[in-house]
């Protein structure tokens, strides 16, 4: 006996899983000799271990945050001041989070893991400048009161256009939209916290504490020494790139172009598969195969399992979970923990679930009259549907037609290796018994077909006597035989029907008991007829790929008054893929009205902006190199990738700005405003990569979705940050003209001539 248990919505999965733990090993205790009750699978278990798995991240990534800022600032004074902004930002998070009900899932943890490098910005651009303030001779007070009023307003932009970027979400629908809100949520209320921290909190304790001098260390020495000869290197390189700006921002766009062309060869699915340790597999038999004879079948693919050294647990249900497929059902496996597992011969290291599925697939089908559709879990609840990579169903006004083209869909599908598992909703083969009237044995008996049929509705069905009222209520009278004797084709058989004579007659005399099969459902989709077809992905194949030549196949196929419609996990990436662009876009132009209100000014904000194509292009060599998949996770990093990379742009756009306010020229005031900010830059660029090094090297639960978007993210910022610090300057530079407003006035004129 099976059972399923599922939380209420709103409860703790996790508490409600250690209290049915709880309970079970309470009954287990109670039960007569030789019953036992165990648990097959249980998906808390997974929860607990990744969740366990993210705040491990997190903890690595503070520290490792810690050390870059110490390496950087050699002095504890200083490192502590920016790295009490941590856990100020963490608890005023978790503070929200509890105000808005949200949990600790695995977006809300991944947010709060990628969050701690991006926190500790603020704190690095004022506490940085303050120190530099304070090495110019200059006392506590009077350097923190200057290096904060000199960066404020950077800290203040950069943080908003990271909040900016996360706007759009709040329009988003469906699942993804729910998802990237509580992510966004999470980021935006860290780094406006840490904002608050660094531009009050730290300069204070800058002004009382602040300690400065020349490193002692042999580590700090030679990183000091290090950072010299890097930061004079760059200088000579930002004075040849600008001699040459047309030709650097000429090469910038070739990469960008060049990088985008990798979109293509990139794997793109909703969601990872993750290795949760469990799957489920739907064995079929021929049509009209006996229930005696699938049962058979499923012993030999039990056997199977148990010959599987890391299968632990399995559960099977012939014939469904609802007992009616007399030719199908399905098993559930529970496999052990990935790092109990037995080695795979071919890869030398630990089995997979991937690995393990496809054994199943291959052994199984290798069993005369059984087919095996195996199917991942880790994707369920994401979707309303079966939770297939592949799903979509085909309407049309002839059910017969409807039939026939499903099938030659199928069959297509099943040739190209872009498919597998192919299977569909159509399933002939419940057992139907139909009572056909055998006219020439009731005239010799002399029954007629009405008294048949009213005799077989009155026993089965019932037959109403009368009516009566309970609680205002009207209810039937009905009275027919009790149900354990009207359930079987014998009790149908042994009924009595009355003859024109007054005898009894048995219904077995009188009548014919065809059986046939019969549709387990029909299925209807908007007032239509519709037939399911649903499949996964070949190995390492895109489920963007397999999404478009199923689309293909259908509209060879199909004519004209029948369609094609995507479903289930298919449909949510179609329109998430739709959303999230949108969201891209509208992201820009918000970000971009941000930094034009904060500037006051329409030019510079093109400038800053410059960084995040670069941003993008690094994300995607990353992903490409590592043979990771755009999916949701990675598209979330891409997002916030959009948020985080401007702030380098707007450190050296500001501060040239502040210079030029001074009285130097705008070539003067960007040859000596890149130098001093690049130490700053290099310092939140680093930070940033580092918080994202222990997700991206995870290999426990839930990897497979903390990986794609954390080297997306470390891929986005390396590239970024180079190509900043030479394009955004080359950019101001050309870009100067069209702060003069006759120069403006004159191109707006020739654009419009152009048009006429």
């Amino acid at each position: 006996v099976g059972m399923g248990i599922k939380k209420i919505r709103g409860a703790n999965a996790v508490a409600t899983g250690h209290a049915i733990k709880q309970r079970v090993s309470e009954i287990k205790s109670s039960l007569p000799e030789g019953y036992s009750i165990g648990i097959n699978f249980d998906s808390t278990h997974f929860i607990e271990e990744a969740v366990g798995e993210l705040v491990f991240h997190m903890t690595m990534a503070a520290i490792l945050t810690s050390l870059i800022c110490w390496l950087f600032l050699g002095s504890l004074s200083s490192t502590f001041n920016i790295i009490i902004g941590i856990p100020f930002s963490l608890l005023g998070t978790f503070i929200f989070m509890n105000a808005l009900n949200y949990t600790m899932n695995t977006f809300t943890l991944l947010g709060l893991t990628l969050a701690i490098g991006i926190i500790v910005d603020d704190a690095i651009m004022v506490l940085e400048n303050i120190v530099r303030h304070r090495e110019m001779g200059k006392s506590r007070l009077q350097a923190a009161l200057d290096g904060a009023r000199e960066i404020s307003l950077a800290a203040v932009v950069a943080t908003t256009a990271v909040v900016a970027i996360f706007l759009p979400v709040v329009f988003m629908e469906g699942i993804m939209g729910k998802f990237l809100l509580q992510f966004g949520v999470i980021i935006s209320v860290a780094v406006v916290l840490s904002l608050f921290e660094a531009v009050s909190f730290a300069p204070m304790r800058c002004a009382e504490f602040l300690e400065i001098g020349e490193r002692k260390t042999w580590i700090g020495k030679t990183f000091e020494k290090a950072m010299q000869r890097l930061t004079e290197a760059y200088t000579r390189a930002l004075h040849f790139c600008l001699a040459r700006r047309w030709q650097v921002l000429g090469a910038s766009l070739v990469f960008f172009v060049l990088s985008m062309m990798l979109v293509g060869a990139i794997r793109k699915e909703f969601v990872p598969a993750q290795d949760q340790s469990m799957f489920m597999a739907r064995i079929k038999t021929p049509i009209g195969s006996s229930m005696e004879f699938t049962d058979g079948k499923f012993k030999e693919v039990e056997a199977l399992i148990m010959k599987n050294p890391d299968v632990t647990r399995y559960m099977a249900a012939v014939g469904g979970f609802s007992g009616g497929e007399s030719n199908a059902g399905m098993i559930f496996f529970t496999l052990k923990p990935k790092d109990d597992r037995s080695k795979n011969p071919k890869t030398g290291s630990k089995t997979t679930q991937a690995d393990i599925m496809g054994y199943f697939r291959n052994e199984v089908g290798k069993i005369p009259d059984v087919q095996i559709y195996v199917q991942d879990l880790s994707t369920r609840g994401l979707t309303s549907r079966r939770g297939f990579p592949v799903e979509f169903t085909i309407r049309g006004p002839d059910w017969d037609k409807l039939v026939g083209y499903s099938k030659q869909i199928m069959a297509d599908m099943k040739k190209d290796p872009l498919f597998r598992d192919v299977d569909t909703d159509y399933l002939e083969g419940m057992p139907e018994v139909q009572i056909v009237p055998n006219r020439a044995k009731a005239f010799a008996r002399g029954v007629s077909v009405s008294t048949i049929a009213r005799t077989i509705n009155a026993l089965v069905a019932g037959e109403r006597v009368g009516k009566y009222t309970s609680a205002g209520r009207r209810y039937d009278v009905r009275v027919s035989l009790i149900k354990d004797e009207r359930q079987r084709r014998a009790d149908i058989e042994m009924m009595r029907v009355r003859n024109n004579r007054g005898e009894l007659v048995r219904l077995m005399d009188v009548v014919d008991f065809v059986e046939r099969p019969s549709l387990m459902t029909i299925t209807r989709r908007d007032r239509e007829r519709a037939i399911s077809v649903f499949s996964n992905v070949g190995e390492g194949q895109s489920q963007a790929a397999a999404m478009a030549k199923a689309a293909v196949i259908g509209s060879k196929i199909l004519p004209q008054g029948y369609r094609q419609v995507l479903s289930g996990t298919s449909q949510t990436f179609k329109e998430s893929s739709s959303s999230i662009l949108a969201a891209f876009w509208l992201g820009v132009l918000i970000a971009y009205m941000v930094l034009a209100s904060q500037f006051n000014h329409v030019i510079h904000p093109f400038t800053v902006l410059l960084a995040l194509p670069f941003s993008l292009s690094g994300a995607f060599i990353a992903l490409w190199m590592g043979g990771f998949s755009l999916n949701m996770f990675s598209v979330i990093g891409l997002l916030l990738l959009m948020g985080i990379v401007k702030k380098n742009s707007i450190m050296l756009v500001e501060f040239t700005n502040q210079l030029r306010e001074r009285g130097q020229s705008p070539q003067d005031a960007l040859r000596q405003a890149c130098p001093i900010r690049f130490r700053p830059i290099l310092m939140t660029s680093v930070s940033t990569i580092t918080a994202a090094i222990p997700p991206a090297l995870a290999l426990g639960p839930g990897s497979e979705t903390s990986v794609p978007m954390s080297v997306a993210i470390i891929g986005g910022v390396f590239v970024s940050t180079i190509l900043t610090l030479f394009v955004v300057p080359c950019a101001y530079e050309v870009l100067l003209p069209l702060e003069r407003r006759e120069t403006f006035r004159k191109l707006l004129l020739r654009l419009k001539a152009l048009k006429k």
